[in-house]
């Protein structure tokens, strides 16, 4: 099968340079091994640039079929260039052309983005998230936030701008940093001290639950990880127990909150939850994440490698649940 791998790199193939450049990339050493892993899986791949430029590359690498039927499909991994809702772009873009991809639709990729959007549908749901306050200058009421807080852009990802706030003085700063730095509004909830667990989820209607992955902090402090952190991760692996040892009770109201989270924000195929255990053994959805990472010391690979996957296995299932989303059945084997 033609499979087109799509991702942002070179951010010049757009008409003007114009809004919020994308924080957020992934690696070309994990952008070629997704393409490897798809020509092991026995199909021809062609890597691909998420610009102005791909609707003409995908017309000439998948033509129409004479009925009609797509003759090929995207691996989605376009974070976006520029602008608001970034991770919508290149779906929005396939959608029109009637080019199927994998991973969420635009819909659920913005639902996902907006932190403030998502923790009010899965709160309507009775999932349990932190108690928050979305402000714009930080003098506005925290009402009955108790501090420390975490202070975070609302639209972006790989816990840009993150700030862990411990004093009520300090919160206008942290609000006017993200507003100068992000031109966005602040998400402000309260920091839940515990254990960090990210469950995994792979599929559509009935989801598979991958093994779960815990952040170990050992002593350091704060028990966060900000974008800054992120990038030092880089060259040394997180330090992260899979599966991780929670109690059998637990570990279901987890995937149980996670599978709500991933159906109440429009999700498709795959998405990673992020959540916290507080010391009193109560769960809290952080956010969801509708593009995991899949770089090697991602966690949504580690959870899948403890279920059995290699990551060519994982990349060809990935792309087998889309395929089953739109045909009905899955890839056929040549």
């Amino acid at each position: 099968m033609r499979v087109a791998v799509v991702w942002n790199h070179d951010d010049a193939g757009v008409i003007n340079r114009f809004g919020n450049p994308c924080q957020e990339e992934y690696g070309r050493e994990t952008v070629e091994r997704t393409v490897a892993a798809l020509q092991e899986g026995g199909h021809e791949a062609l890597l691909c640039e998420g610009d102005k430029g791909l609707l003409a590359t995908l017309e000439q690498f998948m033509p129409p079929d004479p009925l009609a039927r797509p003759s090929g499909i995207v691996f989605n991994m376009a974070a976006g260039i520029q602008g608001e809702c970034r991770l919508t772009h290149i779906p929005a873009m396939l959608e029109m052309a009637g080019v199927p991809y994998t991973g969420s639709s635009p819909l659920g990729h913005g639902l996902a983005l907006d932190k403030v959007i998502a923790k009010r549908l899965i709160r309507d749901l009775g999932v349990p998230t932190p108690k928050f306050r979305v402000m714009r200058r930080g003098t506005e009421s925290t009402g009955d936030l108790r501090f420390p807080v975490v202070v975070k852009p609302r639209h972006e990802s790989v816990s840009c701008g993150l700030q862990l706030i411990r004093e009520p003085a300090k919160l206008r700063h942290a609000v006017e940093v993200i507003v100068t730095q992000y031109a966005q509004d602040a998400l402000v909830e309260e920091y839940i001290e515990g254990r960090e667990i990210y469950v995994a989820l792979l599929g559509n209607g009935d989801l598979d639950v991958l093994p779960l992955v815990e952040q170990e902090f050992g002593d350091r402090e704060p028990r966060l990880t900000t974008w800054e952190d992120k990038q030092r991760m880089a060259v040394a692996a997180p330090q992260a127990i899979c599966p991780a040892q929670i109690d059998s009770k637990i570990a279901t109201v987890l995937r149980d909150i996670s599978i709500a989270t991933f159906h109440a924000c429009e999700c498709l195929d795959h998405a990673r939850v992020d959540l916290r255990i507080d010391r009193s053994g109560r769960p809290f959805v952080l956010e969801i994440n509708s593009m995991p990472g899949l770089s090697a010391n991602s966690f949504y690979p580690m959870a899948a490698r403890a279920a059995g996957h290699s990551f060519s296995s994982l990349v060809n299932r990935m792309l087998d649940v889309a395929h089953m989303r739109y045909f009905g059945i899955g890839i056929p084997s040549d």
